[in-house]
Order: structure tokens, then C-alpha cells, then sequence
């Protein structure tokens, strides 16, 4: 829901002639699947189409369901997979199973809050929904009985444990309030999606909780070709990317569209942002400045910070010399062994672009704790990482 929500608001919001749309939402997952929990689909009621749940397989039959939705007004559960009688309609191929929630979405009545809430709001840290207890597929997602009139989903703006106990007070009774919100807060705070299942009496009520957290931050150190071309590449991954340089001639912020533009020294920059609280376990530092002065103590800073990867550019030669200089700095072996130099996987790159497709790929492979790499082709295992299932 997250990754469509401006989009959705914004329909929602228009003034003249607001638009319903329906989304749908990844709210679990089994074996190899495309698009990880959480992923959303947009369908508006103008025929607008936005995201993608799996790459192809089940497009068609969730824009029917989200159709349906937009006529019914009624929310549902809906499951594809390769055991599906109907697999080679709408079962995923590649061995997996998903399930997905279509919710329909109305413009509010005059003075009523939209669920999304409005254009102006913050980013919210996390979307809670409530799913239906019913196992059967498909099945309404509205409740029954007495509790017919209450919110099926909310907002939390932040992981406070008062924030998050307010806001699910409207998705939870009372008996159940404090043990779910613990735990919804532990999801946030953890940056974990999935299904929260709560045992209530001889039933279950289940929470799908969707997190948002901040970008991994990616710190280029270099204002050359190599960082222009790796600032480029990487701006499609939805990386928050810095480029620094201490050079001012070079700090051009128009030849670096979609990167922070920092000019200091990087060594400076770097221990500024791990105080502020700017780098975390899953940041990445690529310093392709060519020059011993700025490597050295960029490279001594970043390497005695607990971040996910650390990479220079520079010939064999040029990184044998530079780790005796990080030595001689005080670096101990321990901290040098996690030094990506030179830089990237060896894909053949020759030319900025290429070696920009080197470095993240080298990137990805670490992040995904893979210490080698080959060909899809020669391996067994499933091609996309299995993702959890909390249900």
C-alpha cells in the first residue's frame, strides 16, 4: 500500500472530480515469488493502472478483482499460485503462491477523514489493516456483526508505543490492545511487513502490518565520471545517494540530478553523518576519488563504522599501496577484510556506465550475503529471495 499511497490520495483528493480506485496488496507470500510482501497494484476507476505485483502472471485476473471491487464496493482476500487448478490463467509459473488483499477506496463523505488520510500528511512509518477471519477464498473483508461500522485500517505517523496503542485501539478490543500493539511496535521498529496473527478466544484476528522505512544511503565520494555514472545507475534503486567532493569546481548539483550534493572533505562528511545518525547497517560508501589524500582517511572513517559496504576504485597496484597507508592509519586487518577493492564484480566494465553496473552489482551481491556469484543458469535453488510468511 505504501508504495502507491501519494498516488491514491491524490485521486481521492480532487476537488472537482474525485476518482475511486481499488488497490491490491501482497499480504503474504510462499516459495519463489516476484515482488516482496507489501508491494501494491493501482487501479483507477478512470482506467489509470500503477505498479505491479508479480511482472506479468496475475495482472490480469487482480485488475478484474480490482474492477469487481471498484462495482461491489466490497474488499477480499484473493490467492494465486502454481497449485491453482487454473494455474496457466492466473497461477504464478514460477512455483510460487500469493496472497492478495483488494481493497476499493471512496472519496469521504463532506467533513469525513479519507482512511489514506490527505495529500498534506506526513509519510506514515506503517499502514495497518485488519484481514477477515473467514478462511475461504474469496471472502469480504468487511466485518460482521456488531463491530460492522468500525475502520478496517490505519495510519501510524510513527513507533511510539503510545502512538501505535491510539491508533489500533479502532482495529483491536480491549483485551487485546496491549499484546498487539507490542508487537505492531516491535514490526516497526524492526522495518518488518507480514501478518500478525492475534489468538482471540476460539478465532484469531489478524493485523497485516506494512512498515516504511527510510532509504539505505549510498555515499559516493568522487565529483568524476565514475560518480556521475554511479549516482545515475543508482537512482533507480531507491537509494538516498550523496555525492561528495571537498572540490567546489566539481560540485556541480545540476550534473548529479537525484544526489545530495555535499562539498567537504568526505573523511569530514562521513564521521559528521554517523553522528547525526545518517548512516546505518545498511549504508554504503564507494569512494572512486583516485587520490591517497582523500582515500586514506575516508577509507580509515568508513571502515570503523558498522555499515554494509565499503568500496575504493583504483588498479591493484594502487590498492596494494593504499591498505599498507590504511594500516600505518591504525586500520586493523580485521576492518581491511571488509574492503571491496578495487571496486565491483569483474563483469569486463571498461567504460563510467559499465563499472557503475559493476559496483552495484557487487553491492546487491553483498547486501544478499551471496560471497559468490554465477550465472541463474547454473544454479538449483529458487531465483528470488523466499520471503517470510508470517501467516
Amino acid at each position: 500500500m505504501l508504495d502507491i499511497l501519494d498516488g491514491a490520495r491524490e485521486r481521492l483528493a480532487r476537488a472537482s472530480d474525485p476518482v475511486p480506485c481499488a488497490v491490491a496488496t501482497i499480504v503474504s507470500a510462499q516459495g519463489s515469488v516476484p515482488r516482496p510482501v507489501g508491494t501494491s497494484m493501482l487501479v483507477g476507476a478512470d482506467g489509470a493502472l500503477h505498479g505491479s505485483l508479480s511482472g506479468g502472471c496475475v495482472e490480469g485476473a487482480v485488475l478484474e478483482a480490482c474492477r469487481e471491487a471498484l462495482e461491489t464496493g466490497g474488499s477480499s482476500l484473493r490467492s494465486f499460485g502454481f497449485s491453482d487448478e487454473d494455474a496457466f490463467a492466473v497461477g504464478l509459473m514460477c512455483g510460487g503462491s500469493l496472497e492478495v488483499l483488494i481493497q476499493p477506496f471512496a472519496a469521504p463523505p463532506p467533513g469525513a477523514r479519507s482512511p489514506l488520510g490527505t495529500v498534506d500528511d506526513p509519510s506514515p512509518a506503517a499502514y495497518v489493516t485488519r484481514l477477515p477471519r473467514d478462511s475461504d477464498l474469496p471472502r469480504t473483508v468487511a466485518p460482521e456483526g456488531d463491530d460492522a461500522d468500525d475502520p478496517r485500517a490505519v495510519l501510524l505517523a510513527g513507533d511510539g508505543a503510545e502512538e501505535v496503542r491510539g491508533a489500533l485501539t479502532m482495529l483491536l478490543p480491549p483485551e487485546l490492545l496491549e499484546a498487539g500493539s507490542a508487537q505492531v511496535a516491535a514490526m516497526l521498529r524492526e522495518a518488518r511487513s507480514g501478518t500478525l496473527r492475534l489468538p482471540a478466544g476460539a478465532s484469531t484476528i489478524d493485523l497485516f502490518v506494512e512498515s516504511r522505512i527510510r532509504p539505505a544511503h549510498l555515499v559516493v565520494c568522487g565529483a568524476n565520471a565514475f560518480g556521475q555514472a554511479l549516482v545515475e545507475a543508482a537512482r533507480p534503486l531507491g537509494l538516498r545517494i550523496t555525492l561528495c567532493d571537498h572540490r567546489p569546481a566539481f560540485t556541480d548539483p545540476t550534473a548529479f540530478p537525484g544526489a545530495e550534493v555535499v562539498r567537504a572533505w568526505p573523511h569530514r562528511f562521513l564521521a559528521a553523518a554517523a553522528e547525526r545518525g545518517d548512516l546505518d547497517a545498511r549504508s554504503m560508501v564507494c569512494v572512486l576519488t583516485h587520490d591517497p589524500k582523500v582515500d586514506v582517511p575516508v577509507l580509515a572513517t568508513a571502515l570503523r563504522l558498522d555499515i554494509a559496504y565499503v568500496g575504493a576504485m583504483g588498479s591493484r597496484r594502487s590498492d596494494h599501496d593504499r591498505r599498507t597507508a590504511l594500516r600505518e592509519a591504525g586500520v586493523d586487518e580485521e576492518a581491511l577484510s571488509r574492503l571491496r577493492s578495487p571496486i565491483g564484480l569483474d563483469l569486463g566494465a571498461g567504460s563510467p556506465s559499465e563499472v557503475a553496473v559493476a559496483i552495484l552489482a557487487e553491492i546487491l551481491a553483498v547486501r544478499a550475503e551471496r560471497r559468490t556469484v554465477e550465472p541463474l543458469r547454473d544454479g538449483s535453488g529458487p531465483l528470488h529471495a523466499r520471503t517470510a510468511a508470517s501467516r
